[in-house]
């Protein structure tokens, strides 16, 4: 078959494929905004209003309207996606919200609607209003998260895309985007942090760029603080002050005079025929408690890295909250320079979506290297665990990590996978389990079991575990029904802080214990079966030794079992060389001197 070329200047035929589209969206708490890049030059989509910004609000009263400030829409609708419970904290916050099977869900009218259905009308008008401005269908994109999203959060945001026509080509996280659009824009290289203060998370990573390289080498940050709580600290203060009006006085009143506060000293708004008032002094005070904690936040990520303040080329500043006078000061004056603001920090995540959008679909010269903000791992014998990707491991990433079996003859092992940072199962979180059957029968610790994580570049999680004499597999991929609750997610990290040390102490403890029983069930289980190489005196000595091991195991003390496991070894030890030598006397038995060396 011949190949037609077209001539310079023809007209391309009319089944020429164009170009895949794929958009970058900035699904935030408080506003969304879309992006498209073309020849590395991303811009910002307007909508149908004019305006770049759409408020993240969806409002059910007579058909569904998504963005529109005013009325009883519900507001913020991203805190609750991926939780099963809903934190005391954002309980008055959402009194439609319901617990069912297990699952939160939205009382609107005679229905009951769940945070990924009311995300999936927030991206259905986006995505509708990205064909608009573009004149072009478009069914990809690429969608931030919070670095500190869990896995039911990152699937359940999957889900909600899928329900509004939208594949997700890659979630990425929000800092490691704005990096994306700020290093690429202004051509940087060295350290930067990015601090990101949104509309109801916060976020810190701190990122190296190299030559067109973007690595992430630590993050933190608290899936329950951003703006919002600005917003009620103001709504509170108004109200203690007024409380006459406090009808009046909504969130969206402290929203508008915090607005107002972003450019000038002072601000007022007319309520009920009230003058309400609010000065930078005074915001100042109402949030320095929540500015205190994104400040400690970025130390211990600067830590995690083993990066110093004057390491720091920069720190750049991410989210509408970010805005705010005081918010920049204090950021200024922990990371001793001034922040760069030089690019929107409304828009600058959705414009690094959308350069990731063009990579995925036309190729990059950039390489983005994200990480994953909490290690996972697996359940071990006496309820430890045991860390197979360790928190802050580059993604994408596949590890394996072989295991055996504890007793003789077991034929099925339970593989239980946790997330956290602690040493044992009950202080870390469950994220599913499965059960790998048909082991062959062997002593303990004979069998091979390899069990590997694959954690992809959205963050999702599979397991699988395989027996590796025969090949037989089971694996599991990690859903919503097991995700990580964001309050649990920062509270998993701040007890680990507090108590690593003690942690260690008593895993080591248990670590005796496991090894201490193991060596008396299989030492019985030698006796019972060549009890009849020991004398008396031998059988009594090595008796002996086994009940004060027994006695002393009860008891937590590391160094006395370690010291009952020394001597039940020193009692045992003739009898184990007895039993080497009669296993080899049996293998050797019947075979003549001249076959031996063949």
């Amino acid at each position: 078959m011949l190949i037609q070329l077209l001539e310079p200047g023809m007209t391309p035929p009319p089944h020429a494929e164009e170009k895949e589209i794929a958009i970058g969206i900035d699904l935030g708490t408080t506003h969304c905004v879309v992006a498209y890049s073309t020849e590395h030059k991303p811009t910002v989509l307007s909508f149908d209003n004019g305006e770049k910004l759409l408020p993240s609000i969806v409002d059910y009263t007579d058909s569904v309207l998504v963005g529109h400030k005013e009325g009883a829409g519900i507001r913020s609708i991203k805190r609750l996606i991926g939780r099963q419970t809903i934190p005391v904290d954002l309980q008055l916050h959402y009194p439609q919200a319901v617990l069912s099977d297990k699952s939160i869900r939205l009382k609107i009218g005679n229905q009951e609607l769940t945070p990924v259905e009311i995300s999936a009308e927030i991206l259905k008008v986006i995505k509708q209003n990205a064909e608009a401005a573009l004149g072009k269908s478009v069914h990809k994109a690429v969608i931030t998260v919070p670095a500190y999203f869990d896995e039911a959060a990152r699937q359940e945001t999957k889900q909600a895309a899928n329900l509004a026509g939208l594949e997700v080509l890659r979630l990425i996280n929000e800092p490691t985007a704005a990096a994306l659009a700020y290093g690429l824009d202004k051509q940087v290289e060295g350290v930067y942090a990015i601090y990101d203060l949104g509309g109801g998370t916060f976020d810190v990573s701190i990122l190296k760029f190299t030559r067109g390289v973007f690595q992430v080498l630590a993050t933190g940050g608290d899936t329950l603080l951003g703006g919002d709580d600005v917003d009620y600290l103001i709504q509170q203060s108004l109200i203690e002050t007024n409380p006459a009006h406090a009808a009046f006085i909504t969130p969206s009143v402290a929203r508008k005079l915090k607005e107002l506060m972003v450019d000038q000293p002072q601000a007022t708004i007319e309520v009920n025929d009230q003058t309400l008032s609010l000065t930078q002094g005074m915001l100042k005070e109402l949030c320095q408690p929540l500015i205190h904690k994104t400040l400690s936040i970025c130390k211990q990520a600067l830590t995690d890295a083993n990066i110093t303040l004057e390491a720091l080329k920069g720190v750049i500043l991410v989210g509408g909250s970010t805005r705010l006078f005081t918010v920049r000061q204090s950021v200024g004056d922990f990371f001793k320079t001034m922040p760069l603001t030089d690019i929107n920090p409304d828009e600058v995540v959705a414009l690094g979506a959308a350069l990731q959008a063009e990579a995925l679909t036309h190729g990059s010269e950039t390489l983005l290297l994200d990480i994953t903000p909490l290690s996972l791992g697996v359940e071990t014998m006496g309820r430890l665990v045991e860390k197979i990707i360790e928190r802050n491991t580059p993604i994408p990433v596949a590890i394996a990590q072989d295991f055996t079996t504890y007793q003789d003859g077991q034929t099925a092992m339970q593989i239980h996978v946790v997330q956290g940072e602690r040493e044992f199962v009950c202080d870390c979180r469950s994220l599913g389990e499965f059960t790998l059957t048909e082991i062959p029968s062997m002593v303990a610790g004979a069998a091979k079991i390899r069990v590997t994580f694959q954690l992809d570049a959205d963050g999702l999680l599979t397991v699988s575990a395989k027996e590796m004499a025969t090949g037989l597999m089971q694996q599991i991929e990690i859903n919503p029904a097991y995700g990580l609750g964001d309050a649990e997610m920062i509270q998993h990290l701040r007890d680990n802080f507090a108590n690593g040390t003690a942690d260690i102490e008593q895993r080591l403890l248990v670590e005796a214990k496991v090894e201490a029983n193991q060596m008396m069930i299989q030492l019985k289980a030698a006796i019972s079966e060549d009890g009849d190489l020991l004398t008396m005196a031998k059988r009594e000595e090595i008796t002996a030794a086994l009940l004060l091991l027994e006695k002393t195991v009860v008891f937590d003390d590391r160094n006395a079992i370690k010291e009952g496991m020394q001597q039940l070894e020193n009692a045992s030890f003739s009898f184990a060389e007895q039993r080497i030598n009669r296993s080899i006397s049996r293998a050797l038995s019947g075979q003549k001197v001249s076959n031996l060396g063949e």
